[in-house]
């Protein structure tokens, strides 16, 4: 039995999300599905986070085990073989036993493209979120401290999230304007349901002047959702880098 580990790219606008589900198209169930016409085998193809509905991965990290003895260094294309075009397999290494990608990540990097206008671009629109009104960048990066570091986020996270405990540290945030794109870069052990899109919407309607400064720290003081900006769409989310 062998123990791998997959490095995924994917292309998220036409999927439901990671997570299996009956009757939608799904990453894990294309994978699983792709590695059962290769090995013959059902297996659970365990991703490091379940990214949701439109969101994309630059490189997704997955556990999977298997019986399979293909040889490692043809694995990769032939699984990318069976594998649609808006998927790809980048790298696949042997773990340790007790490897699992979910479990045993310290750290992830999400990244958030917003285009900035007064219309979506028809090219890159399922790639990239969108913000209509004008911001004050300078104001935007006074703000981005207020994120960083051990935080009850409760207030930025989706109100139908299941989890009990909403303390998560964040590492790192920035910020970079790029023409009429923004890219924002956040690093954290961890994150809630819609975590990063509702950071991202907070400091763009902070920056924007829709918020101020007794909104976000009501949002951390309180916990409460009605305080934190808007949800930003999923399709400029991309999962770009998970330590362990």
């Amino acid at each position: 039995m062998r123990n791998l580990k997959l490095t995924i790219e994917y292309n998220g606008s036409k999927f439901s999300g990671w997570q299996k589900q009956t009757g939608k198209r799904t990453i894990q169930g294309e994978l699983e599905e792709a590695f059962f016409r290769l090995t013959g085998e059902n297996v659970c193809i365990e991703g490091s986070g379940r990214t949701d509905k439109g969101v994309h991965a630059m490189a997704q990290i997955a556990s999977v085990q298997t019986e399979s003895k293909i040889p490692l260094k043809n694995f990769k294309y032939a699984l990318n073989n069976q594998l649609p075009s808006d998927i790809r397999i980048k790298k696949i290494e042997i773990a340790q036993k007790d490897f699992h990608a979910r479990f045993s990540s310290k750290k992830k990097t999400y990244r958030y493209v917003v285009h900035f206008g007064k219309d979506k671009p028809a090219i890159s629109n399922e790639m990239v979120g969108f913000y209509r009104n004008d911001i004050d960048v300078e104001r935007l990066q006074q703000a981005i401290p207020l994120f960083v570091g051990k935080h009850n986020f409760k207030a930025f996270c989706s109100a139908n999230t299941q989890v009990t405990n909403f303390e998560r540290e964040v590492f790192d945030l920035t910020f970079s304007k790029r023409g009429s794109n923004g890219v924002f870069e956040i690093t954290g052990n961890g994150f809630l349901y819609n975590m990063v899109r509702i950071i991202v919407g907070t400091l763009l309607d902070y920056a924007s002047g829709k918020l101020d400064l007794e909104n976000i720290e009501k949002a951390f003081e309180t916990g409460e959702r009605k305080y934190a900006g808007t949800t930003m769409e999923p399709n400029g989310l991309y999962l770009k880098k998970v330590v362990y």
